[in-house]
């Protein structure tokens, strides 16, 4: 344990101190460390390891530890420990998860071994992730947890203190207790928080502290809109419940922080064309198949960009100074069009765009890209005009400046929509498009505009 002054150290000492107890064989320096280390860095841990150190990682991980590490392993790291876990293993720490955990490990692994699992599990437990698997992927459903503490309308404070005073422990993060009726059905009636009961008269009837407004969900809401309702309500609980209104269970702020923190490394990640659960520390060759198809996609896109530019070679041949200031039309496009693309992407994670406001943010955009275009069009053609002293080359790129820009923004509009639409990430793809788009746009324009009066 460490003492009132210790200092706990970084997830970055942390780690160079396991890889040197590694690297001379400490293991009792090890297992005291991890001993004394939340399973969430444990597992961070493991995650910031090559693969052989990171089995030698987990054979000193304490049993009792296992399942909770897991659960905080991302998908393709859990992977590689669970392919060294025997089904004893896999069993025991399965035994251990909470249901919401266990449904997104037990989702992970082959068909015969999540039934041997699932045999293995006692009546309880199984009829708890039953409930969990119901539920899509993704959903309220599959988030909440069923570890609630319920209490009914029609008693006292007085009756509930001494209630609780009978648990040994109470589920985390417990800010309040949900109030369901009386007739034995579940129905949700609202929520009494913790601090109300705890100032209250003990002789007062529950039904006169709760809240019977309070927020909720449907299980079958999308985790996005929860954790985006978290964010709006500044909660620390929700009450989850059917269709019929019946308690389901509840989700907590932790669980959120865990969606947003995903959603955010996904929108990092997939721009780049990874995958949000990509291992670091995998093998060569499947990281390299992987990001090699995004790169190929790009390539394609390149040639496009770089057909274009082909149909202009005399053009080109003819006037040097097109060639020299040809990447300034483009660029300018593609990072204009990249805000606007942010901007959008960033407007639909937080459901701030719909139909009906879909045509006035479009001609924003586009006054936007109209004004920028016509100030920095300006400014270019001024430095062309003094760089090479053709003033029919300056006109003409701050023309094609304009025309690009405001393509970029229009593009910066339309392909996350439509994307969207078509129910495609437009994180994944939006960047590659938007590019190949100004790229030809500032081309064609610039070189297309310079064809047409200059030679």
């Amino acid at each position: 344990m460490t003492s009132e002054n210790e200092t706990t150290p970084s997830q970055t000492q942390l780690l160079d101190q396991v890889i040197a107890d590694l690297e001379t064989g400490r293991q009792e320096a090890l297992a005291q460390t991890l001993l004394t280390t939340h399973p969430a860095d444990v597992a961070s841990l493991l995650e910031s390891l090559p693969p052989e150190q990171r089995s030698e990682l987990w054979e000193v991980v304490p049993v009792a530890q296992e399942s909770e590490v897991l659960s905080f392993l991302h998908d393709e790291a859990r992977t590689t420990i669970v392919d060294e876990m025997d089904q004893g293993e896999l069993v025991a720490a399965a035994g251990s998860m909470a249901p919401e955990d266990l449904a997104e490990f037990i989702d992970e692994l082959p068909e015969d071994l999540t039934n041997h699992l699932l045999l293995a599990l006692d009546a309880d437990h199984r009829k708890r992730l039953d409930n969990v698997l119901n539920y899509e992927e993704g959903s309220a459903g599959r988030l909440m947890s069923t570890d609630v503490i319920s209490v009914r309308k029609d008693v006292t404070i007085a009756v509930v203190l001494r209630w609780l005073r009978r648990h040994e422990t109470l589920p985390p993060h417990t800010d309040s207790l949900m109030v369901i009726d009386d007739a034995g059905e579940g129905l949700y009636l609202g929520k009494l928080d913790v601090a109300d009961l705890l100032i209250s008269n003990p002789d007062i009837m529950v039904e006169q502290v709760m809240q019977p407004e309070a927020v909720t969900v449907r299980a079958d809401l999308s985790e996005h809109e929860v954790a985006n309702l978290f964010e709006r309500r500044d909660l620390i609980s929700v009450a989850v419940l059917d269709d019929a209104g019946k308690l389901l269970g509840r989700i907590t702020i932790d669980d959120i922080v865990d969606v947003i923190r995903e959603e955010s490394d996904r929108t990092l990640l997939r721009s780049a064309g990874l995958n949000e659960e990509e291992d670091m520390y995998a093998p060569v060759l499947p990281s390299a198949r992987r990001r090699g198809l995004w790169l190929g996609i790009n390539l394609i896109t390149v040639f496009a960009a770089a057909w274009v530019i082909g149909r202009f070679e005399a053009a080109l041949s003819q006037i040097v100074a097109l060639a020299v200031l040809m990447p300034i039309v483009a660029s300018m496009g593609g990072i204009a069009g990249s805000q606007t693309l942010t901007l959008t992407i960033r407007g639909l994670a937080l459901n701030q765009i719909a139909s009906a406001n879909v045509r006035w943010l479009t001609i924003k955009e586009l006054l936007v890209g109209g004004v920028n275009g016509a100030v920095w069009a300006l400014v270019v053609a001024l430095i062309t005009y003094f760089w090479f002293g053709e003033p029919g080359i300056a006109i003409i790129i701050g023309a094609a400046m304009v025309l690009n820009l405001l393509a970029a923004a229009l593009a910066g509009i339309a392909i996350p929509l439509l994307l969207n639409r078509w129910g495609m990430d437009p994180a994944l793809s939006g960047a590659v498009v938007l590019t190949t788009i100004t790229d030809i746009i500032g081309f064609l324009s610039f070189l297309g505009l310079a064809t047409l009066f200059l030679l």
